[in-house]
């Protein structure tokens, strides 16, 4: 397992790297990759297709209005573009908040989704997001339950974690199981060079 030293879009190239070693192997059939704005789904395509893997790939976004009412995060040209290229991409709310959050945010305190996925955090940014992620393709029927994944998430922009995930839906969510941490940041949150 590679560790990085901090969280971030620096880590990206790395982390796609180390996540198509992986899938050379031969054992898996799907990459799930966050990409908001397109950037690391693009550059994972460029990565695959240098190496000749054909893969099903599917780049999870934000769904609409994640940043203000009936805005999207990728345009559409992107979506288009990565389509051409062999992904399927999947525009929906957050598995490990959704519904969830709008309660919080309008009446207070946390539920149980929300704790489950602070707790994922305490890994990372980047594990929740793999987690929340293979949640979301899998019931959407992008990839199988029974078939390993590797998933690709990072903290804000970019990638910094990769992991091999049995996936599960959300209603057997207890199901889900991280075979493998490729790679991810040791320290979890961004820090000062003064903080440490």
């Amino acid at each position: 397992m590679k560790l990085f030293d901090y969280p971030g879009i620096q880590n990206t190239d790395e982390t796609l790297k180390i996540a198509v070693e992986r899938a050379k192997k031969g054992d898996i059939k799907s990459i799930v990759v966050a990409s908001s704005t397109g950037y690391t789904a693009k550059k994972l395509l460029d990565l695959l297709e240098k190496e000749g893997l054909d893969l099903n790939v599917v780049v999870v976004t934000y769904h609409q209005g994640f940043h203000g009412e009936d805005t999207i995060s990728m345009d559409k040209e992107v979506e288009e573009e990565l389509k051409k290229r062999g992904a399927k991409v999947f525009r929906g709310s957050h598995a490990l908040s959704g519904v969830e959050r709008g309660i919080s945010n309008k009446l207070g305190g946390y539920g149980p989704v929300q704790v489950i996925a602070e707790t994922l955090r305490t890994f990372g940014q980047g594990v929740k997001v793999c987690y929340e992620i293979t949640i979301m393709a899998c019931d959407a029927g992008l990839i199988k339950a029974k078939e390993e994944v590797i998933a690709i998430g990072g903290t804000g922009r970019g990638a910094d974690t990769a992991m091999v995930i049995k996936p599960a839906n959300m209603n057997t969510f207890f199901n889900i199981e991280a075979r493998e941490i490729l790679c991810m940041p040791r320290i979890k949150k961004k820090v000062k060079e003064d903080d440490e």
